[in-house]
């Protein structure tokens, strides 16, 4: 009788073992083939990776590590606060979008890197893309940043006199707002981002490769 009941408990086990096994090796794909999908929506992809140990995480929605490489993407603001904020799903984040349009700028080389909670993202601003995003006679780039925020100069023609200003954009309370930079500018401040879901804690810039300029930003996922 022992032997019978030893020889059932081995074989559950054994089964047990089995069916993880094959979860584990099947599990993975099946996750990264519903990830390329959803991001298909928006643009091309070009690789899609997911690991997770044990795999069974993936049945909530968890994963170790996740990296993504994108040719392109035009995700909308509120597609990519979704985007954002789906990214708490893993502690372990990779990924990279050659082109991503926002609004009517195009992004090169964007990169965003989860570490914890921490979000970690850079992109490139090519000064033809910038012209191609602005009206004809204006011109907007970085000239300072530092203590959470960044200082753009902004030039325009207007009836034959060339006129300047500056604006900051700074990190708040979770969200990116936009300020003129003059006594009480911030009674004109603009909300660039705002989602309960992610903060943004930091912005700033530096010279990029070529003609052109890099924007970096560093946030927290909640929840």
């Amino acid at each position: 009788m022992w032997r019978r009941a030893g020889l059932a408990a081995a074989l559950v086990i054994g089964i047990g073992v089995v069916v993880l096994a094959l979860f584990q090796l099947l599990a993975p794909p099946i996750a990264e083939r519903r990830l390329r999908q959803r991001l298909e929506r928006s643009g091309r992809v070009e690789r899609v990776e997911i690991s997770a140990f044990p795999a069974i995480e993936l049945l909530w929605g968890d994963a170790d590590r996740v990296v993504v490489r994108m040719r392109d993407s035009r995700p909308g603001t509120g597609g990519l606060a979704d985007l954002l904020a789906d990214t708490r799903a893993t502690d372990d984040l990779d990924a990279r979008v050659a082109d991503l349009r926002v609004l009517t700028l195009d992004l090169r080389d964007v990169r965003l890197r989860k570490r914890g909670a921490t979000l970690m993202g850079s992109a490139t601003v090519t000064e033809p893309d910038l012209r191609a995003a602005l009206p004809p006679g204006f011109d907007v780039r970085p000239v300072a940043s530092g203590g959470g925020a960044l200082v753009f100069q902004g030039t325009a023609d207007v009836l034959g006199s060339r006129l300047s200003a500056r604006a900051v954009v700074v990190a708040r309370d979770g969200r990116l707002l936009l300020a003129p930079d003059v006594p009480f500018g911030g009674l004109l401040t603009l909300t660039l981002f705002a989602d309960p879901r992610v903060a943004i804690t930091d912005v700033s810039a530096r010279p990029g490769p070529g003609v052109g300029f890099t924007l970096a930003a560093t946030g927290r996922v909640k929840g």
